[in-house]
C-alpha cells in the first residue's frame, strides 16, 4: 500500500522479473481496479509488471462504496500524481505505460505530462476524454445501438429526471444515505455497462459487478468522473499529442468497439503519427481472445529495452 495524501492508500503489485524492464497498468472505469488478466498480457521473463488500483476502488482504501464516501480528492489530476509516486517508490526510472477504456485517456494524460518517464505506450479501446465520448457513452449517444437497455436505465431514476442529465440524476442516487437506494442504482447502472462491451448485448449483470461493494464503488467513481468530464478540456489531450512525438506507440482497437468506437484511436492516430494502429475486426470493448493476442504481440514488440 502506499500513501498518496487525502487519507488515501493505494495497493500496488509487482510481478514477473524483478530486473526486467518495467511495464505499468492503468486499469480502466474508471474504478474497475487492476486484474490477474492484465499480467498475462507480458512475458514474465522480460518485464516487471506494475498493477495498481486507482483512487477508491480494488484494494485501495478508503473505498469508495463506505457510506461516509469523500471522491473530493479522486480526481484525474491526482491520479497522474500517484502514478508518478509510485515510480518513484518502485525506483523506476522511464517505464512502458498501459491503458486500456478509460485507463488509455489517464495515460495520455500521464505522459503528456511526464513525457520523459515513458518509454513507448500501448493503448487499447482508445478513449482521449473529449467530451462528446463521455456524453456518447453516458449520455444516450450509445443508446442508438442499445435503446432497451437505455430505458431500463432511464427507468430507474424518478420520473421528472428522466428527460435531464442522466448521469447526475444517477450520481445523487448513489450518494443517498439508504443503503436500498444507493444500492438499487448501482445495480441499474452496472446493468447498463454489462451490455455494452459486446455484441450482441448481454442480457445480465457481469460477474464482476456481482459483489455489491464493487458495484457501487465502480458506479460511483464512473458517475463522479464522468459528470466533471475527468477534469479535462475538451480535446486537450489530442491538441497536445504533438508532445508524445518521440514515443512509440501501439493502438489497438476492436472494429466492434462501441464504447470506445475506432474513430478515437483513428483521429488520435492522425496527431500522433509514431504510433501504429492495430485494428482487431472480430473484437468489441470486452478483452476477447483476439485482442488480448494483439495485446501480447504488442508487449512483444516493446520487449527489448530501449
Amino acid at each position: 500500500m502506499l500513501e498518496v495524501g487525502d487519507g488515501n492508500l493505494v495497493y500496488w503489485e509487482t510481478c514477473g522479473n524483478p530486473h526486467g524492464k518495467p511495464a505499468v497498468v492503468l486499469h480502466g472505469g474508471p474504478g474497475s481496479g487492476c486484474t490477474e488478466w492484465q499480467r498475462r498480457l507480458f512475458d514474465p521473463t522480460v518485464y516487471r509488471i506494475v498493477l495498481f488500483d486507482q483512487r477508491g476502488c480494488g484494494r485501495s482504501t478508503p473505498h469508495a462504496s463506505a457510506i461516509d464516501a469523500d471522491l473530493t480528492s479522486n480526481n484525474t489530476a491526482n491520479l497522474i500524481a500517484d502514478i508518478e509516486r509510485l515510480r518513484q517508490h518502485l525506483d523506476v526510472e522511464r517505464w512502458l505505460v498501459v491503458g486500456g477504456s478509460w485507463g488509455s485517456t489517464l495515460a495520455l494524460a500521464y505522459a503528456e505530462t511526464h513525457r520523459d518517464r515513458v518509454t513507448e505506450m500501448i493503448l487499447f479501446g482508445v478513449t482521449t476524454g473529449r467530451h462528446s465520448e463521455f456524453d456518447w457513452t453516458f449520455r444516450g449517444g450509445l443508446a442508438v445501438f442499445f435503446p432497451e437497455q437505455w430505458d431500463r436505465l432511464r427507468a430507474g431514476v424518478p420520473v421528472a429526471e428522466r428527460d435531464g442529465d442522466i448521469v447526475e440524476a444517477y450520481h445523487r442516487l448513489l450518494h443517498d444515505p439508504d443503503p436500498t437506494v444507493s444500492q438499487q442504482a448501482a445495480e441499474a447502472w452496472c446493468m447498463w455497462e454489462s451490455a455494452t462491451p459486446a455484441w450482441p448485448p448481454t442480457t445480465g449483470l457481469a460477474e464482476r459487478f456481482s459483489d455489491p461493494s464493487y458495484a457501487l464503488a465502480f458506479a460511483r467513481i464512473v458517475t463522479h468522473y464522468v459528470r466533471h468530464n475527468a477534469w479535462l478540456e475538451d480535446g486537450s489531450l489530442l491538441r497536445n499529442a504533438d508532445s508524445l512525438a518521440d514515443i512509440p506507440g501501439i493502438l489497438v482497437n476492436g472494429r466492434f468497439d462501441l464504447q470506445a468506437p475506432i474513430a478515437n484511436a483513428w483521429q488520435l492516430n492522425r496527431v500522433w503519427p509514431r504510433a501504429q494502429l492495430v485494428i482487431v475486426d472480430d473484437a468489441g470493448h470486452a478483452a476477447s481472445p483476439r485482442l488480448s493476442q494483439e495485446l501480447i504481440r504488442a508487449t512483444d514488440q516493446f520487449a527489448v529495452l530501449p
